[in-house]
């Protein structure tokens, strides 16, 4: 996503302590050595903490935004990880490899103009025991379910912000931000993944677990 806004501090508060662990094998198979992909990276900070918790696996973290992409590589250096991260310019339905023990996506699925694209790319990507960790906003599977404090913020800023930045690229797709569990379900399926669950969540984000 262009010049990210991710919320690198709710990761550094729950990526690695509890997200991953949530994940059914996925934080044993990090400690022993993986293969990672990281879409839609922007900035690389998701990409740069699960590389310095992990030090025995690689990382590939990609977004279609070039200038996002160098300063990830510089921030990857600065941290002392660029040994074990490659970052690429490449869309989400597009980045290269396959055989990624993990691919994830971080706020950044409801940006893309063709979601189902990008999970079909991560469904060949993965290895057959791979795991497609996805972060969401949080949000209800109906308007009245997401009329709360976080949902009207979150309403706003998809109106404002992620559905334009959808609609603007080739696809013409858009989840939104308020996207429920539901409709990511529904495009985990469409993509060929056969089990899905929510693995856990924040007032912020809900976190899925997808399978082939």
């Amino acid at each position: 996503m262009p010049v990210s806004l991710r919320p690198a501090l709710g990761y550094v508060a729950n990526l690695v302590p509890a997200w991953i662990p949530a994940l059914d094998g996925v934080d044993g198979k990090l400690r022993a050595g993986a293969r990672v992909a990281d879409i839609g990276c922007g900035l690389g900070a998701s990409t740069i903490l699960l590389a310095r918790e992990y030090p025995n696996s690689a990382f590939t973290g990609s977004d279609y935004h070039d200038q996002s992409i160098e300063i990830a590589r510089k921030r990857a250096g600065d941290a002392g990880v660029a040994d074990r991260v490659n970052f690429e310019v490449a869309s989400a339905a597009g980045f290269s490899g396959t055989g990624y023990d993990l691919a994830a996506t971080f706020d950044c699925l409801h940006d893309m103009g063709d979601p189902l694209a990008a999970a079909r790319h991560i469904r060949q990507a993965l290895a057959p025991d791979g795991t497609w960790l996805i972060v969401e906003p949080y949000a209800g599977n109906s308007v009245t379910d997401n009329l709360n404090p976080v949902g009207r913020i979150y309403y706003n800023g998809s109106t404002l912000l992620c559905v334009p930045n959808a609609l603007s690229q080739t696809g013409g797709y858009a989840l939104g931000a308020q996207a429920g569990e539901d409709a990511i379900r529904q495009l985990a399926t469409d993509a060929g993944f056969t089990r899905f669950r929510r693995a856990a969540e924040t007032p912020f984000n809900l976190i899925y677990e997808a399978r082939p």
